[in-house]
């Protein structure tokens, strides 16, 4: 059945500490495949919102995200964040060769050595808390810094351009009109950045995963140095903005519930069941990401597609998606069943996911472990939120202990 409604105008703006978007559940109970426009790009897009049919448009050949390259794609950002050699938007087989190159970055005996430093680096922030003394930022002493500090030393980038990076990459996340000069600069900034250190490390490798990155062979493959460039700027990017936001919101989600935090303290091996059911229920963005193109007509959920239309999926609805999950609005961290779709699906399912993974698990652990009576310093009601970003998040996290 084709739809007669004229596209639905979503700014996807909303950012009310971290209730769900009315906009995003309004669509998704009466619109499951709805046409849509977005503040930036041209013409109209599809979004797509049940678990199932965003299953479908992530794994389905007949959707290509290489196809978004050259068009002025509707999205919410002035200036697109991905780059066109990047490998958010190739499709397979190329992307399947990239994705195993990558993937050894992120080996178990890899993963290993990451844990070790990131418990290093959670240890000496929160020292530093403590040396700070009872009330403090959260966000300021343990969420801001650490996955900058753990991602610049995975890939071992000096400390003196640790800031000058983070600032990049928060302008190209902005979704301010007047920013695009601004992001534009900042992506073009940060590529000569890592096209520099990338050609470096390759001439001199190290114990860091650009050096393995460069060395990773799958067969007689190899990353070229475009894909070695682009692809470290996508691991500083999208492996400290996100984690940064998330270890926020998932302290205040817990700070704010009391019998969810109790539990979590008398049975912390419970923790990574925990963070997954946070990871589900927690809005952590806006609107949506990356599209993709139809290369062919396809029906879904009885709305026809035609080829050359683009279409978007939202991983928010699809985690709150009752025909999936029991109770979907509701945060239960015993909850076991389908998996969430925080860090996306199919064949653009998050490399860095179990970087993030072995963040949150230890900065969240350690963090209960280290204080046990640690609260809300301010009420809920006055911490601070970003209203400018594609990412939901405290702005501060005062805390008390």
């Amino acid at each position: 059945m084709e739809p007669v409604s004229t596209p639905r105008n979503c700014p996807f703006d909303y950012a009310e500490a971290l209730e769900f978007d009315p906009l995003l559940k309004q669509l998704q109970n009466e619109e499951p495949v709805a046409r849509i426009q977005l503040p930036h790009g041209d013409g109209e897009a599809w979004l797509v919102t049940g678990y199932d049919d965003v299953r479908t448009v992530t794994t389905d050949r007949r959707f290509s995200r290489s196809a978004i390259i050259g068009r002025n794609f509707p999205r919410m950002t002035p200036e697109p964040i991905v780059q066109d050699e990047a490998i958010n938007v190739m499709d397979p087989p190329a992307s399947s060769r990239l994705r195993s190159l990558i993937s050894k970055g992120f080996a178990p005996r890899h993963m290993e050595r990451m844990r070790v430093r990131t418990q290093h680096v959670v240890d000496e922030l929160l020292d530093r808390m403590e040396e700070h003394g009872s009330p403090a930022d959260l966000f300021e002493h343990l969420a801001a810094p650490l996955p900058l500090t753990t991602i610049c030393e995975v890939l071992d980038i000096p400390e003196g351009d640790h800031a000058q990076l983070r600032a990049h990459a928060r302008t190209m996340m902005d979704v301010g009109i007047d920013n695009r000069e601004n992001a534009v600069r900042a992506k073009a900034d940060l590529r000569a950045y890592f096209a520099k250190l990338t050609a470096h490390r390759r001439e001199n490798p190290g114990d860091d995963l650009i050096s393995a990155l460069a060395a990773a062979r799958d067969g007689d493959e190899l990353l070229n140095d475009q894909e070695l460039t682009v692809m470290a700027m996508v691991l500083l990017i999208t492996g400290q903005d996100t984690t940064t936001y998330e270890i926020g919101n998932i302290a205040y989600t817990l700070l704010t519930r009391p019998k969810e935090l109790a539990m979590l303290r008398a049975r912390p091996e419970m923790l990574p069941q925990a963070i997954e059911e946070l990871l589900r229920f927690i809005p952590f963005r806006k609107g949506v990401g990356i599209p993709r193109v139809a290369t062919e007509d396809v029906e879904l959920s009885g709305v026809k597609i035609r080829a050359g239309d683009i279409v978007h999926v939202s991983y928010l609805t699809a985690n709150r998606d009752g025909r999936k999950f029991d109770r979907p609005d509701e945060l239960d961290l015993e909850r076991t069943g389908p998996s969430h779709m925080t860090f996306g699906w199919g064949g653009h399912h998050c490399l860095g996911a179990p970087l993030a993974a072995t963040e949150l698990h230890v900065a969240l652990g350690t963090l209960l472990k280290r204080f046990p009576d640690l609260r809300l310093a301010t009420p809920a009601e006055e911490v601070a939120w970003n209203k400018t970003s594609i990412w939901r998040y405290p702005l501060a996290l005062p805390v008390a202990w």
